[in-house]
């Protein structure tokens, strides 16, 4: 029941509007059991515009009108998911009973139970029909605003996680810090005695950011007492944490002062815990489950931070050099608390609680000139921000479609393959970590890649840096060579190219067989210029390509880094391409 690799997709049009929140949390547990269930059982197939999918082990079959069918299997889906009934009779399945289902065929299939699975699908549903009430973002007026616009605009997030808006924490609370609620707000402050201050940085003055604070704050000068540092803190998490024993005789003592909350505002970015005011990113830690992870800073991740960013120096110059028109954003210095415990060490819920990481701010890599967009919001399935892709290319022809394509993948695909054959660099370029900065016409001119929690070394490459480091730090940040490429080829072709390409090809159908073929074009003048290595000739030759499994990760509640993959039928071989076009078609031609 599979529709056959390179099968030429149908040709429907873009969506007419936003789906409701029963639409698309039903889609996206479909589009889970399709990637990560059905389809590898080869339990689907495509008849008369429908997608079909049996659960087999519940003995359910599904339906859902198709309104546009994808060559990696990524369809879109449009109207209700319906059950089969008492032969030839269909009938709703509304997304309560969609997730029944889902945990029903999980629980059979994996011989595991997770009694918290429902809840999250619920509070995925619950936060996503929020986030629509509140409407769509409205266009911004400067680079800035639509910047932050971009990054606030997510109302239905990764399509293929089955709790993609899931969360702990109480509504107040979110409707005051989350980005979907446009939410900015001034930071908290704490000055902390000099001595019980955890810090470290990769070069002189990288800390700049975080003291620069206590002096834009106030217009009578600096408040912080000598002797002690400013630590701001996500004012969420000061409430999680106030009330902390080791908190609270510090306050009391007068180690730690309270300054309260004031000073410039920052806004919520996509990852709701990391802050941005135009200048800098905070990346702070966050008490809150959001989707799979308690979004904290674990301390083997702040030393790591700075680690990498001190290790990658002539790796990320190299890149910069010989691929200028995309660069990674460093993360050269974070701040802590280190009250010490009972045992004399460092309290750990409290040092990795108020942890932060400073990261560069956009203008420190940006082109001048160019407006920066978080590339998850120009690639979303529905327009649902100013930064989308419907409104970059402002309904122009395929050709400058095409056109705009062939950029963009030219600035995305080089540096990341560079990264990991010539330097042992895992980089995970998803949509959440890649910032496109387009010009004034719309056209991509730069990627600004970021957040180095995901950025991984190959041992063979690194021996020598790896042992000087701590094991705790060391240790979290390595990939042996295969499951680097895999996270490499997942987050870079599967989750990102494949979504950005299915964004284009809502706006222009017929051209997605020759937007793959520009992906194909890309991989083979890499591996022109830069030599074809076996694993990169394989990707060329049509390997399956690896996709996360997300649903299956939740629902046995491992940990990120544990993720396994399911493999794709890929559509980058060169007799699947020319299968799907024809050679007559006119989408052959550059």
């Amino acid at each position: 029941m599979t529709l056959p690799t390179g099968a030429a997709p149908r040709h429907t049009s873009a969506p007419r509007g936003l789906p409701t929140a029963d639409e698309a949390v039903a889609h996206t547990l479909l589009n889970c059991l399709l990637r990560e269930v059905s389809g590898p059982e080869h339990q689907t197939a495509v008849a008369d515009d429908r997608l079909l999918l049996r659960l087999p082990r519940c003995g359910v079959l599904l339906r859902v009108a198709l309104r546009r069918t994808s060559l990696l299997g990524a369809h879109r889906f449009t109207g209700p998911v319906t059950e089969q009934r008492d032969g030839d009779t269909w009938a709703e399945v509304g997304w309560r009973r969609l997730a029944d289902y889902a945990q029903a065929e999980l629980s059979l299939r994996t011989g595991v139970r997770n009694e918290e699975f429902l809840e999250q699908i619920t509070s995925s549903h619950r936060n996503i029909r929020a986030a629509l009430a509140a409407g769509p973002r409205p266009a911004a007026a400067d680079r800035h605003l639509s910047y932050v616009a971009s990054e606030q605009s997510l109302v239905f997030g990764h399509r293929f996680h089955p709790t993609p808006k899931a969360r702990t924490g109480d509504a107040d609370s979110w409707a005051s810090y989350a980005p979907e609620a446009a939410a900015s707000f001034p930071l908290r402050h704490l000055a902390v005695r000099e001595g019980l201050i955890a810090e470290e940085s990769a070069e002189p003055g990288a800390a700049h950011p975080l003291d620069r604070l206590d002096r834009l704050n106030h217009d009578d000068g600096p408040v912080v007492p000598t002797g002690y540092r400013l630590l701001p803190a996500h004012p969420w998490q000061y409430e999680l944490l106030r009330e902390h024993p080791a908190l609270r005789e510090a306050l009391t003592r007068g180690d730690v002062i309270d300054l309260g909350e004031g000073g410039t505002p920052f806004a919520a970015t996509a990852s709701v815990r990391t802050l941005y005011d135009g200048e800098t990113f905070l990346k702070f830690s966050l008490n809150i489950r959001i989707t799979n992870c308690v979004r904290k800073n674990a301390s083997y991740e702040l030393a790591g931070a700075v680690a990498l960013t001190r290790l990658l120096r002539p790796a990320l110059t190299d890149l910069a050099v010989r691929f200028p028109g995309s660069a990674v954003l460093r993360e050269p210095a974070y701040r802590g608390l280190a009250l010490p415990g009972p045992d004399g060490v460092p309290d750990l819920a409290l040092l990795e609680g108020f942890g932060v990481i400073v990261r560069e701010g956009l203008s420190r890599r940006q082109l001048p000139g160019t407006t920066a967009l978080l590339a998850a919001a120009v690639a979303d399935e529905y327009p649902t921000g100013p930064g989308h892709i419907s409104h970059l290319i402002d309904g122009a022809g395929p050709q400058v479609a095409l056109d705009w394509w062939e950029a963009y993948l030219e600035l995305l695909l080089p540096p990341v393959l560079a990264a990991y054959f010539d330097h042992g660099l895992v980089l995970e370029p998803h949509l959440q970590n890649v910032v496109v900065c387009v010009d004034d016409d719309g056209m991509p001119a730069q990627v600004l890649l970021r957040d180095l929690e995901g950025a991984k070394l190959l041992p063979e490459h690194h021996a020598d840096a790896l042992a000087a480091l701590p094991p705790e730090v060391a240790g979290p940040m390595t990939y042996d060579a295969e499951r680097g490429w895999d996270r490499v080829v997942y987050c870079l072709l599967v989750n990102h190219v494949a979504e950005m390409l299915a964004a284009l090809a809502d706006l222009h159908p017929e051209t997605e067989p020759a937007l793959w073929a520009k992906v194909r074009a890309t991989l083979q003048n890499y591996a022109g210029r830069f030599g074809c290595p076996p694993r990169l000739a394989a990707l060329l030759a049509g390997v399956p390509l690896p996709a996360k499994a997300n649903l299956l990760t939740r629902w046995e509640r491992k940990a990120d880094r544990e993720a396994g993959y399911v493999r794709l039928p890929s559509p980058l071989a060169e007799d699947v391409l020319s299968g799907a076009t024809g050679t007559d078609t006119p989408w052959n031609a550059r």
